[in-house]
């Protein structure tokens, strides 16, 4: 019998993941942590910043439509911060002028839902190479 090794590609990333659709959130909570990845989780904008400002990941995945605060006014905060986390949005808003604003902002990933988890996975790796 051969033993396999399975390679956890972001082992050990702290990645913050936030989106308001329970079912997503979970999905893509599971997919990181499938590969790893320490991940907490929040539902609305305002716990986002909270917790970015209290134990800052490396990566924010960030949903752009959520509750008390949108994902444009976390982006902003949270690129504000001392050593910003990168963040990647995620939306079904397939217009171009949300993803131009969004980078303006200094977004570093912008991906449209439904999310493909393995791209997904695969961007954070890219941003998040040590």
């Amino acid at each position: 019998m051969i033993d396999q090794i399975i390679e956890l590609r972001l082992k050990d990333k702290k990645i913050l993941v936030v989106d308001d659709d329970r079912e997503v959130l979970a999905s893509i909570d599971q997919a990181l942590q499938a590969e790893g990845a320490a991940t907490q989780t929040c539902s609305d904008g305002n716990s986002a910043v909270r917790v970015c400002e209290s134990a800052p990941p490396q990566l924010v995945v960030l949903d752009m439509m959520l509750p008390k605060r949108s994902g444009f006014l976390v982006l902003e905060r949270v690129k504000r911060m001392a050593n910003p986390p990168k963040v990647v949005m995620v939306t079904a808003n397939e217009g171009k002028r949300h993803q131009e604003y969004a980078e303006t902002l200094g977004v570093d990933g912008y991906l449209l839902k439904p999310v493909r988890l393995e791209r997904l996975i695969t961007l954070a790796m890219d941003l998040l190479v040590d």
